[in-house]
């Protein structure tokens, strides 16, 4: 738990998956002290994330940067040394283990984690055929991919709940982070996801942390659903 916020859990991250800083700001102010943890992606990087990302360090919280940076080694590399320098928590990039490695070497010195995508959770094998990635079951390319990152160096890995337990029992994992969006708690709508979980089923079958976004900021009561959240986890609030 996080020393500064007694009500949250650092499990649950909130992703901000809003067009713009003045929505993720009214968001935090709705949730308060019931999260320390937040994702920022690209759908607001044009939109002030580096801004917002920056004032929620400088309140406490932790970041998750989720820019799934994918290029060649050595703009990989001069890309993350240059977020690096802004103190953040978690950087995604793709999971290729060249990509991986470049990363790793721009994060070097900073106490930044690198985590690797593996199958994006709102794909199916459908899509895989489409974008020509080799046949076979999901699951399986998922894990394949998640060991073939580790061994590169990545700190954790972005897993669909659905291959969290099949991760975690990896030699390669041992030690290492793994983080699940796709997370619906019960009743809750899909939206665009398509292999999901329930919060205590991801964190159940290993996930580190779980990413929850619009279930809880297009909640009545943001706040509510975070701490609903928190309590489902098993956290112990005081």
């Amino acid at each position: 738990m996080s020393a500064s916020n007694t009500l949250s859990d650092d499990r649950l991250i909130v992703a901000l998956d809003v067009p713009n800083v003045v929505q993720g700001i009214e968001i935090t102010r709705e949730i308060g002290d019931a999260v320390s943890f937040y994702k920022i992606g690209l759908g607001m990087l044009t939109g002030g994330g580096l801004a917002l990302a920056n004032e929620l360090k400088e309140q406490g919280k932790s970041i998750f940067l989720d820019m799934k940076f994918f290029d060649i080694g050595a703009t990989v590399e001069n890309a993350v040394r240059g977020v690096a320098q802004y103190d953040m928590d978690f950087l995604t990039v793709h999971g290729d283990p060249y990509v991986v490695k470049a990363a790793k070497e721009g994060a070097a010195g900073s106490n930044m984690k690198i985590l690797a995508v593996t199958i994006l959770t709102s794909l199916d094998r459908n899509d895989l055929d489409g974008a020509l990635i080799k046949a076979g079951d999901i699951h399986q390319i998922t894990v394949e991919r998640a060991a073939n990152a580790l061994r590169a160096g990545a700190d954790g890995v972005i897993a669909s709940p659905q291959e969290a337990a099949l991760i975690r029992a990896l030699p390669e994992a041992k030690g290492k982070l793994i983080v699940t969006p796709g997370v619906r708690p019960s009743g809750a709508s899909l939206g665009d996801q398509k292999r999901v979980a329930t919060p205590l089923q991801a964190i159940r079958d290993g996930a580190d942390h779980i990413v929850v976004g619009r279930p809880i900021w297009q909640a009545a009561d943001p706040r509510q659903a975070a701490l609903d959240i928190v309590a489902e986890i098993g956290a112990k609030l005081q």
